[in-house]
């Protein structure tokens, strides 16, 4: 099994693996720090709460990985790129989260000292660990033997999507095998022969998965879904899936070329949960109020800097589009000109737009032009974690142009969502159309879990600048 699917979001398994020979890895690091520092003190040292003190490591350590990418850099990146991350992951996250942690819990501390030791044999141990892991366990033996019903439009689709996320996928494509009388699309090469026994050929190549994506299904049409053969796989044990349930899982996203009318209303998701919304409601005021109490002085001199820069006011508020399409005020800190939009019209914001001042221009790097929209998460117009909220002027647009995107607004916008992360800065409606497929993917399959994890990974979005304009 390539995926484990928790509160609705799919993980890899072999990142799962990874991250618990991790978790163990670094608890026994800890360990190891206090041995090599009493191996050079006179005075000995003991963990006051050693289970308590180690889990609290690991865990740490653990979210600094995933905050900073460390688990998918090596496909991106390389082995260099992975070794980076986590140097920066432990080293510079991790130290200071767990020198606020001690802060907050004083009875956790363990000393300055085991502390830089602990992180310094963590690195070590998890990298050797990790180099183990990719050389014993190949990635491609992880993962599934897929094979795809169908050699026509759909299947090039398919494939097409499947090849723009090269290197990060947990299984082997075998082929396309076509079906019925539709005319070949996909590389010659990715092509298989049509068999009269599906099942005996599904055990000779060791298939554990078929994606029927045929371009027609009614026999009456040319088409010739072998849906007896199909359900005999199926019965022996091998995965028999939808093209838009396969793409949803690998890709993470909601692919709406493939959408039909009342797909919302039958599929398995857009579940309302009164205990998810009253915890979610929690998290985000914790969050903004603790945020407000760290983050009031670099407020204060962000206000400073742009007043200097050009002016007042140093805030600005635009109409979005928010939960149920209501329209509500959002603020920020004001980074561009005050002529920015000559006319009241609204205009996409560009890559290197001459508007943008250079106070302007760091406050948007830094995202501290983001943080006046506490206001809104407080007052409840906004989430901490939302598809991010667009100006009524695009939306009357885009629901014009783009099918099903009134969808998004059936959960609360946020500072941080699941397309920033996995999609650079959007600026036309071809960037809309992109980001919500993974809009939809979340308004579908979001829950606290997963509200967590986008929290986590957007410290690696703020730290590297991604998806900045």
């Amino acid at each position: 099994m390539a995926h484990v699917r928790i509160l609705n979001h799919y993980l890899h398994t072999k990142f799962i693996v990874l991250g618990a020979i991790e978790f163990v890895t670094l608890m026994g690091a800890l360990f190891l720090a206090v041995d090599i520092r009493n191996h050079f003190s006179e005075t000995e040292l003991f963990l006051q709460n050693p289970v308590a003190q180690s889990v609290l490591f690991a865990l740490v350590l653990n979210c600094c990985s995933l905050a900073m990418g460390v688990y998918t850099a090596v496909f991106q990146e390389g082995k260099t790129g992975m070794v980076l991350r986590t140097l920066v992951a432990y080293c510079f996250l991790g130290m200071i989260a767990l020198t606020a942690l001690f802060f907050l819990v004083p009875g956790l501390y363990m000393g300055r000292g085991v502390l830089a030791y602990a992180v310094i044999a963590a690195f070590g141990c998890v990298l050797v660990v990790r180099f183990l892991f990719y050389m014993v366990v190949d990635v491609a033996n992880l993962g599934r033997h897929v094979l795809i019903i169908g050699a026509g439009n759909n299947a090039a689709e398919i494939v097409k999507r499947l090849q723009q996320q090269q290197g990060t996928q947990s299984f082997k494509l075998i082929g396309c095998m076509s079906s019925g009388s539709e005319s070949s699309v996909v590389d010659e090469t990715l092509i298989v022969p049509v068999t009269r026994d599906l099942l005996a050929y599904v055990k000779q190549h060791g298939i554990t998965e078929i994606v029927v994506a045929p371009d027609e299904r009614r026999s009456s049409e040319g088409g010739a879904v072998p849906v007896d053969e199909l359900l005999s796989c199926k019965l022996a044990g091998i995965n028999v899936i939808e093209p838009l349930e396969f793409l949803e899982r690998e890709l993470t996203r909601i692919e709406i070329s493939m959408l039909r009318p009342g797909w919302a209303l039958y599929s398995n998701g857009f579940t309302y949960s009164q205990a998810r919304d009253v915890v979610k409601r929690i998290f985000d005021l914790s969050v903004a109020f603790l945020l407000l109490a760290i983050m009031w002085p670099f407020m204060l001199l962000t206000a400073i800097a742009v007043a200097l820069e050009s002016g007042t006011p140093v805030l600005y508020s635009q109409k979005r589009v928010g939960y149920n399409g209501k329209e509500f005020s959002i603020y920020k800190f004001r980074s561009m000109r005050q002529d920015a939009e000559k006319g009241g019209k609204a205009v996409w914001a560009q890559k290197n737009d001459a508007r943008v001042t250079r106070v302007g221009a760091f406050i948007r790097n830094t995202r501290l032009d983001e943080l006046p929209q506490l206001w809104n998460v407080i007052t409840g117009d906004m989430s901490f974690v939302g598809p991010r909220p667009e100006r009524p002027e695009f939306v009357t647009d885009l629901k014009e142009q783009i099918p099903f995107y009134d969808l998004r607004h059936k959960v609360k916008p946020g500072l941080m969502g699941w397309a920033q992360l996995k999609y650079p800065y959007g600026a036309s409606v071809q960037d809309a159309r992109n980001k919500l497929k993974y809009d939809l993917y979340y308004v579908k399959n979001h829950s606290f879990f997963m509200d967590v994890l986008i929290v986590i990974q957007t410290v690696e979005v703020v730290l590297l600048g991604k998806g900045v304009h």
